[in-house]
């Protein structure tokens, strides 16, 4: 059955600029440009039927805004079986462009105030779409749509990917923007290649990789509008947003001496998971930010992973030096209130199953115990005799010594977490449903892989080529007798899409909730249609249920700060936490004393 086609009336908004930015006049003699050419920057309500075409594919022409039509037509959605949506009549529902604090002159607010609703524009034009947004992905579109600098905080499984695409989609259809580069962690790439085909088929994109020439010939030659690109790569590749010489030109012919090339610049630079910058000072930040841009979009679930700073220098990007690296913690809100939209399931999904956390706690195994008891025993007292040269590395090295042996003990292989575990995964196999085990590991992981065989279990971790993961994901979905996939934090817990699984197992805990809440939402995502359970073991009277009451304390002073505008005195473990798991004293407090 083909699919249908939902037709939509695109009534663009006027552009709106900061009032201290330059505009471009506007050009009304232009009626045809090219997508990499100069088109005219609107800036007001006049009348424009400008055409904007590149090679092999064509947009629709921007509409000036119009009031809606009286009777708009029936919503057509694409027969879809794995979608939720239904096709609807249009609602009553009208989603406005979310006015900006920057747009303070009269004219700029008035503007807003007379644009349609953002429904409205999609009435008239035919945009293919698998399904109808729901309403608050709606109201994101209408976030970022007006915004030069915006932080995208949806919750995990919210569908960031899809309104950011969404928005990007109309300001290409606009003329509003020519040119965009996305950038995402590696193991992502193949998501954002797929979203975009499904919700911008109109909208060619090119995935930059390679060789250096084939990236050099990317970045510098080619046309395509809209780029894909790792921050890898990104980081790799950082000359060429500087203006340097270069050995040859774009027609091979030497350069003129002292001759330099511009740096690549973007209207939208777009990161995604973008909390991979929030280390002000690493070099893929600073890449990041040396990007020549219009707008700064970022997408994450987890603004604040451990402490504020996380936050601010998410905002070196998203608007430079409107964030002091020493404000205050109580001014954060304020100054970036206006910037960040935020939504959690329970916020926007009534509908959408609910998440049942179980502690499973757990006593070790009598070799586990031993062997236990033995290594912290020895471990304290060896931390104790370094006296003044103890540092936070030394006693991070005993706590992951420790959490290694309450999950298989090293001698014997005997593990309390496996007898659990696998009496779970029993049930779960016989009701033909599918899991997914975390850990930090991989170690674990290849044990389990050995011990876990009745399951058909396949592994998903960074020693896993690349070009092998999509293969795995996909049997994982397809195969009725593959119950269980062994997943390592750091590949598995962001990005992907496994909705068809309903059980989570984290086989021990991060350090961060914000990661295993990144983790846990691989199921718990648009589309999963039954509850999600969710088992984190614990062995109890082990630097395990430590940890845990210092990662529940972060859960609380992340609400507190991003879900509840609290101010909360600092975020992740301090130091004195650190050692104190041991009975401690950092150093600070032995000089103090």
């Amino acid at each position: 059955m083909p699919p249908q086609i939902i037709d939509i009336d695109v009534s663009m908004a006027c552009e709106c600029r900061p009032a201290e930015r330059a505009a471009r006049p506007l050009d009304a003699s232009a009626r045809s440009v090219r997508l990499l050419d100069e088109p005219p920057w609107v800036r007001s309500l006049g009348k424009l039927t400008l055409e904007v075409r590149t090679e092999g594919w064509r947009f629709p022409a921007p509409v000036e805004a119009v009031p809606p039509r009286p009777a708009p037509k029936v919503l057509r959605l694409r027969a879809d079986e794995e979608s939720n949506a239904q096709p609807t009549q249009p609602s009553s529902r009208r989603t406005r462009l979310r006015l900006p604090r920057e747009a303070a002159t009269l004219r700029e607010r008035l503007l807003y105030l007379l644009q349609p609703p953002l429904e409205n524009f999609l009435e008239g034009r035919s945009l293919e779409l698998p399904f109808k947004p729901y309403p608050y992905q709606l109201e994101g579109i209408a976030f970022l749509m007006p915004r030069w600098s915006a932080l995208l905080a949806d919750e995990m499984g919210l569908g960031k990917t899809v309104q950011t695409i969404l928005a990007l989609r109309l300001l290409f259809h606009g003329g509003l923007a020519r040119s965009a580069l996305i950038v995402c962690p590696k193991p992502l790439v193949p998501n954002w290649t797929r979203e975009l085909r499904l919700w911008a088929p109109d909208v060619p994109f090119e995935v930059i990789g390679g060789d250096a020439e084939a990236r050099r010939i990317a970045w510098r030659v080619s046309n395509c509008p809209l780029k894909l690109v790792n921050y890898e790569l990104l980081t790799r590749d950082a000359a060429y947003f500087e203006p340097t010489p270069e050995t040859t030109t774009q027609t091979g012919d030497e350069p003129a001496p002292g001759q330099t090339t511009s740096p690549v610049r973007f209207d939208v630079v777009v990161l995604d998971e973008a909390q991979r910058i929030k280390n002000r000072d690493a070099r893929t930040a600073q890449v990041v930010r040396s990007i020549g841009r219009d707008r700064s979009w970022a997408l994450t679930g987890t603004p604040i992973e451990n402490r504020p700073d996380d936050l601010i220098n998410l905002f070196a990007f998203i608007k430079p030096d409107h964030v002091p690296p020493d404000v205050p913690v109580k001014r954060i809100p304020e100054l970036t209130g206006d910037y960040i939209l935020r939504r959690v399931k329970e916020d926007v999904l009534g509908d959408l199953p609910p998440k049942v956390i179980r502690d499973a706690y757990v006593e070790l195994t009598p070799a586990q115990r031993e062997t236990y008891q033995l290594a912290e025993t020895e471990g304290v007292v060896r931390l104790n005799e370094l006296g003044e040269t103890i540092t936070v590395q030394h006693v991070f090295e005993l706590i992951m010594r420790l959490k290694q042996i309450c999950n298989f003990d090293p001698l014997t292989g005997q593990s309390a977490k496996l007898e659990q575990l696998q009496a779970d995964l029993a049930e779960v196999a016989a009701s033909g449903r599918k899991a997914i085990v975390f850990s930090q590991w991989i170690e674990p992981l290849e044990i389990l892989a050995r011990e876990l065989a009745e399951f058909g279990p396949l592994i998903y971790h960074g020693k896993v080529p690349t070009r092998e993961r999509e293969t795995v994901l996909s049997t994982f979905r397809n195969d009725p007798c593959k119950h269980l996939i062994l997943m390592s934090y750091g590949t598995g817990s962001v990005g992907l899409n496994l909705q068809f699984a309903n059980y989570v197992f984290l086989f021990d805990r991060w350090w961060n909730p914000a990661i295993e809440d990144q983790a846990i939402n691989r199921a718990h995502r648009i589309g999963q249609k039954e509850p999600v359970f969710v088992t984190r073991f614990i062995v109890q009277n082990t630097i395990e249920g430590r940890i845990c009451e210092v990662l529940d304390r972060k859960r609380q002073l992340f609400s507190e700060l991003i879900d509840k505008n609290g101010t909360p005195a600092s975020m992740g473990m301090s130091e004195e936490e650190i050692f104190g798991l041991f009975g401690l004293r950092s150093q600070r407090k032995r000089k103090a004393a």
